[in-house]
């Protein structure tokens, strides 16, 4: 399994969006001008019934990309056998464009918790993710894609920063990367808060430059907001300037990777979800082109 090497050119990459459930309508009735749709998988684990039957009628329209959050492929306690065959199972009649989560554990010692929680950057949890990963792969026989989170905390046992971690992920497992911009920024963010940085922005262009461009296959964008001493990844606004500003950056060095604008609450009117992809069509055609002359200048 390989990761696609994206090469810089003009074009500007494919743009989604986050299909939730006030949206099913709208979708399917405008059929707007979009590249694929993103759906959370546990959404539609249930066989039959009338949630995957609007998933395959939007799966009649435009690609899929199915982005689940329990896989739990941080936790040493393993995969959970019926969440990856109902994964299997889902993969096999969307036949989605991407499969996605996310570089988190949220299983063990017989617990289940409600949140996505950070692995230790380590080589200890590295090796028990790639096993998980490469568990996931052969069963499903495709490449997945593993995000980068908004973690609330950091592990004592870290002995290596992010990018690193996530370009040895891919380099052993063949899997791609899946990077929220909004992730990095939350992070840095808060990590301003606790005195740690004095650069947010600048320490976030310093992650994306570390990622090896060959690895990511596909890019989130998304809202936050400031809650007094934290800074929250909710999903629930508008992407910040700063956060279009790291866009650009990404583009410029990856180059044209499918982007996905995602709002999971206090979802808007389907038309600002819209407007917003359409910004990110033209912020990434913009820098592309600002970078390929940039190129023939040289």
């Amino acid at each position: 399994m390989t990761a696609p090497v994206h090469r810089l050119s003009a074009a500007a990459p494919q743009v989604g969006i986050g299909w939730r459930h006030p949206h099913y309508a709208a979708l399917l009735e405008q059929q707007p001008a979009l590249d694929f749709i993103e759906v959370h998988s546990e959404n539609f684990f249930a066989p039959g019934g009338a949630a995957l039957a609007v998933l395959r009628e939007g799966r009649e329209h435009y690609p899929v990309s199915l982005h689940g959050v329990g896989l739990s492929l941080g936790s040493a306690a393993g995969i959970d056998p019926w969440h990856l065959d109902q994964l299997a199972r889902l993969v096999k009649t969307i036949e989605p464009v991407r499969v996605s989560d996310h570089a988190s554990f949220a299983r063990g010692a017989g617990l289940h918790a409600a949140d996505l929680l950070p692995v230790p950057m380590s080589h200890a949890a590295l090796t028990i993710l790639c096993a998980n990963v490469n568990q996931v792969q052969d069963r499903l026989q495709r490449t997945i894609a593993v995000e980068n989170l908004s973690a609330y905390m950091r592990w004592r046992e870290a002995d290596m920063d992010e990018p690193t971690f996530l370009n040895a992920l891919s380099q052993r497992t063949g899997c791609q990367l899946l990077v929220d911009v909004n992730n990095i920024y939350v992070n840095a963010l808060n990590a301003q808060r606790r005195s740690v940085t004095t650069d947010p922005l600048g320490d976030c262009m310093r992650w994306l430059d570390a990622v090896q461009p060959r690895h990511v296959a596909e890019v989130h964008l998304a809202g936050h907001v400031h809650c007094g001493d934290i800074v929250i990844d909710d999903h629930g606004s508008r992407v910040h300037e700063a956060v279009w500003t790291l866009y650009s950056h990404a583009v410029r060095r990856w180059g044209a990777v499918p982007t996905l604008i995602e709002w999971d609450t206090d979802l808007p009117d389907f038309q600002v979800l819209l407007d917003e992809a359409a910004r990110a069509r033209s912020t990434a055609q913009r820098s592309l082109e600002a970078a390929a002359l940039q190129v023939a200048n040289a």
